[in-house]
């Protein structure tokens, strides 16, 4: 892929929040959450455009304070809870090719509650998404949970069954196949799989992942999420997050 591509970067902020009222704008350390993925997508200076998807006019405000556009507020039915986030990010492209007249080649997805990422992340994922040229890249940790050893399931009789058998008997989880967590981070797309109508997920017949460390993989959905995130950053764990 020639360095001239267009990148378009899309942070999706959604009002509504039930586990943590008013999150994504929520001031952690005294900056609201969104202001770190804001912040971080603009250092990076690989994007053509980077654009806030949002339903609410407070965090299309926060956004624009930040240096970033926000140029449409989302459509109700993209603004609910059960709303899919790929339909989402296909709107902003859509919106944004027809606003700025300009063909996207990659879209990349930086979710505001999983705000624990670095630059080198970012540049270390485009690269990948360059020498491999997959339909969609996306972050993940190193599980430590295995479906193979010590993940069950409820069958309709009541009774518990490991969630994916093997011929041989695994007795420690060491000795499973690696197996991967989706941090919900970070997030490449090539524009053309976006652009189909069919497309429902991130993961494609053609996908690849980025391995981020294991504590990059909190996502804040509970008040005790964000209590953690803010002690990451508070002692200086991820310093370098910006």
């Amino acid at each position: 892929m020639a360095k001239t591509e267009n990148i378009l970067i899309v942070i999706a902020a959604r009002g509504g929040s039930k586990g943590v009222p008013g999150k994504n704008i929520r001031k952690i350390l005294g900056r609201p959450l969104i202001a770190y993925t804001i912040e971080q997508a603009k250092k990076w200076k690989e994007a053509t455009d980077i654009v806030c998807s949002t339903d609410n006019k407070d965090i299309a405000e926060v956004a624009k304070k930040y240096g970033i556009k926000a140029p449409f507020i989302r459509p109700k039915f993209l603004a609910t809870d059960k709303a899919s986030k790929v339909k989402v990010i296909q709107h902003a492209l859509l919106y944004c090719q027809s606003k700025y007249k300009k063909t996207y080649d990659i879209v990349v997805d930086l979710d505001v509650t999983a705000p624990i990422r670095k630059i080198s992340d970012l540049e270390n994922c485009l690269k990948l998404f360059r020498k491999f040229r997959p339909k969609t890249l996306f972050s993940v940790t190193k599980s430590r949970k295995s479906p193979y050893f010590n993940m069950v399931e409820i069958g309709k009789n009541g009774k518990a069954f490991l969630s994916k058998k093997l011929p041989r008997l695994i007795r420690r989880r060491q000795d499973s196949p690696l197996v991967y967590d989706m941090n919900a981070s970070i997030y490449f797309y090539k524009s053309s799989y976006l652009l189909n109508k069919n497309t429902n997920s991130p993961i494609s017949d053609n996908s690849i992942v980025y391995v981020m460390d294991d504590v990059s993989g909190v996502d804040i959905d509970r008040e005790i999420d964000f209590k953690y995130i803010e002690f990451l950053i508070k002692e200086g764990v991820f310093r370098d997050v910006l």
